[in-house]
């Protein structure tokens, strides 16, 4: 039986390992990263809402369907992600809006690559669930014949969708704000850490009862990449009330000091000549005088 002490040193020393991969990926490619992916997925979502309202069953040749992917129809590889959640009702776009926001509350928090990596890999793994499924049918089915494997990827395409997507990117927020406040039917405050915690028990229970291997497939696919981001990297992305206070306070020191040296990130490079409007500041828990940039503030690995 391992000790806990063994058991959190272990994840330490993972998440210090994931943190240095992450910070060495992000100097290469980091300039590649997409600003504001959460405003881009709402964006295709309005674009599968005008498909749906001139035509909804062209909605069916863009869905996550692996078989046909495998027939020559590629495109579905990207295009399931425009195939909106739900009907365009006012909860919906309630629903858009609130993940718009902590979405867009993460992508600064984390900094946009990492923000990135996080949403992307649960794109990718849920393209790559998708495929499971249709080889976990061929194996238990003895083989299908061309028909059925058709029908039987099609019907199983319907689950492979950015639901359980936008599901992960609420359970991150919930673990690098915990405490923040939401309105729970717009009326009960409540923390959002015990929201996280109920949506993360509904979902194990879904997993574990729900009786379809599709849906066990969707899931853990999906919501794959926030096990690996929270298990490696939590010490790293988690922003605690103090530190969220510390970055208030040093926003309002630098519009009543402007800067007059040159600052530089030690993560990503950047300076305040490269971007007049970032903001730097020291880590007091790193060995020596490393200076970080807004986004890598609260993301970087110590330096010990």
């Amino acid at each position: 039986m391992y000790s806990s002490a063994f058991l959190k040193m272990t994840a330490c020393r993972a998440g210090e390992r994931n943190g240095h991969f992450m910070s060495k990926w992000e100097k290469k490619f980091g300039k590649y990263a997409i600003r504001n992916l959460s405003l881009v997925l709402i964006l295709c979502y309005v674009v599968g809402y005008v498909i749906e309202l001139i035509n909804g069953n062209f909605l069916l040749y863009l869905t996550l369907d692996p078989y046909k992917i495998l027939h020559g129809q590629v495109w579905r590889i990207f295009t399931w992600i425009i195939v909106p959640p739900g009907s365009p009702d006012i909860l919906t776009l309630i629903m858009l809006y609130f993940y718009y926001s902590i979405g867009t509350s993460l992508e600064r928090t984390w900094g946009t690559w990492r923000y990135n990596v996080y949403l992307l890999s649960g794109m990718l793994f849920t393209v790559i669930g998708s495929f499971v499924w249709l080889g976990a049918q061929y194996l238990i089915g003895g083989g299908m014949s061309g028909e059925v494997a058709a029908y039987v990827s099609s019907m199983g395409s319907l689950f492979f969708s950015t639901y359980y997507i936008n599901m992960s990117i609420f359970l991150a927020f919930a673990a690098t704000f915990p405490n923040v406040q939401v309105l729970l039917m717009f009326v009960v405050p409540v923390k959002v850490k015990w929201m996280g915690i109920i949506y993360g028990v509904i979902l194990a229970l879904e997993f574990l009862f729900a009786g379809s291997l599709v849906t066990r497939i969707a899931i853990a696919s999906s919501l794959l990449n926030f096990v690996i981001f929270f298990f490696t990297t939590r010490s790293h992305i988690h922003m605690s009330p103090r530190q969220m206070k510390r970055r208030a306070e040093f926003k309002h020191d630098i519009k009543r000091n402007p800067r007059i040296t040159k600052h530089k990130c030690a993560v990503c490079g950047r300076t305040d000549e490269d971007d007049p409007t970032l903001e730097f500041r020291f880590c007091s828990k790193c060995n020596g005088n490393y200076e970080y940039c807004q986004q890598h503030l609260f993301t970087h690995t110590h330096v010990k």
